[in-house]
């Protein structure tokens, strides 16, 4: 246990040097700056000296330090992230609460910062999906936060929003479309987006929500209509036109993982041209996200890939659009009344949020906020 020291604080209220305090006590200057750090204990004979001299009870000048408090037992929590993710030993993550879940999403470090974490993985499970996390002793505040599933890049700028105006702090899982529905109807989101092209009516989300949710269970509020297409390099050095040139022998893709709205949109593409996916370099290696698949072009590990425009922009990159789609957000209508989802809501709502998104991702948000009917 260790010891704490008032010495500092008793000679300089009585007027004292270090000098002079140890030429009374009979030590050198060099001890009385150690027990003033910390460093040194004095023995009980130069304790009772000290105070005699400071005129204070030798328990004023010294008293032990309260024993810290064991660190707390680890908590089983369900670990959300795409099938084939890792989850090592160590691994930092965001803790979420859903209804009765304890959700964990793996917090991704930045180039140049460590990632803001709720805690450590101390043991994973792949069978059972679930981990037991070390919790930092800072907390969190479940009624502020809130879960959202989804790929678009613009929900962090949603995210930067709601944390600086209400104080929301917004969890980003990031998944394909079809994953974040499904995570939503086993409980495991507040929130998830989601551009799912439905093939026979053409119609976007609301066809493959009637199909996963009963009628009247969740809310689809859209979030903002982007374009979706090939991503290449700066300048376009490969000469890429169009779906057609991807078949070509010197062209790399990094494609994105089965259930992705931008995986969807390369296939109906691919089967329109005729090319066979096994004709496309790359075709198999695939990036979760946007960013993600962005970022391999930039850095020259691929070609081309399918993503959003906001991707392209953010690296650089030149864009050659393909689709129009409708990104929305479906929430769980027993979810709707939290403070944190209405936030969300209204923030759609408001023309400062809608300015950045056309600026910085270039969003068409003439729709956005608008509550559809599934």
């Amino acid at each position: 246990m260790d010891t704490r020291t008032h010495l500092h604080h008793f000679r300089q209220q009585r007027g004292l040097s270090a000098a002079q305090v140890a030429k009374l006590a009979g030590v050198s200057r060099q001890t009385i700056y150690a027990i003033e750090a910390g460093d040194y204990v004095p023995n009980t004979t130069l304790a009772l000296q000290l105070a005699q001299i400071l005129e204070v009870r030798v328990e004023d000048l010294f008293a032990l330090e309260a024993a810290a408090a064991p660190p707390a037992p680890p908590v089983t929590v369900d670990m959300l992230a795409p099938a084939g993710t890792v989850i090592h030993k160590g691994q930092p993550v965001q803790l979420c609460r859903v209804g009765k879940r304890t959700l964990a999403i793996a917090a991704i470090p930045q180039a140049a910062t460590l990632p803001m974490a709720d805690g450590i993985v101390v043991e994973s499970s792949p069978r059972t999906q679930q981990a037991d996390v070390h919790v930092f002793p800072d907390g969190v505040e479940d009624e502020k936060r809130l879960l959202i599933a989804g790929c678009d890049p613009g929900i962090s700028l949603l995210a930067q929003y709601l944390a600086r105006f209400e104080g929301v702090d917004l969890i980003v899982a990031q998944s394909s479309s079809q994953q974040a529905l499904d995570w939503l109807r086993q409980g495991k989101a507040h929130v998830a987006g989601t551009h799912l092209r439905d093939a026979a009516s053409g119609e976007y989300n609301l066809p493959v929500i009637r199909r996963l949710f009963p009628k009247g269970e969740v809310k689809v509020v859209t979030f903002a209509i982007w374009e979706q297409g090939l991503v290449v390099a700066e300048g376009n050095p490969k000469g890429i036109r169009g779906i057609a040139d991807l078949a070509r022998k010197n062209v790399r893709i990094v494609n994105r993982e089965q259930g992705a709205g931008s995986r969807e949109l390369l296939d109906l593409r691919l089967a329109d041209a005729g090319i066979r996916p096994d004709h496309v370099r790359g075709y198999q290696r695939e990036a979760l996200g946007h960013l993600a698949a962005a970022l391999a072009v930039h850095m020259k590990e691929a070609d081309c890939c399918v993503a959003t425009r906001s991707a392209a922009r953010a690296f650089g990159l030149s864009f050659l659009p393909l689709a129009t789609e409708r990104y929305d957000l479906v929430i769980r209508r027993a979810h709707a009344r939290l403070p944190a989802v209405e936030a969300l809501v209204d923030v759609l709502n408001r023309s400062a949020i809608r300015r950045k998104l056309e600026l910085l991702a270039g969003y068409d948000t003439s729709h956005t906020g608008e509550v559809l009917a599934p």
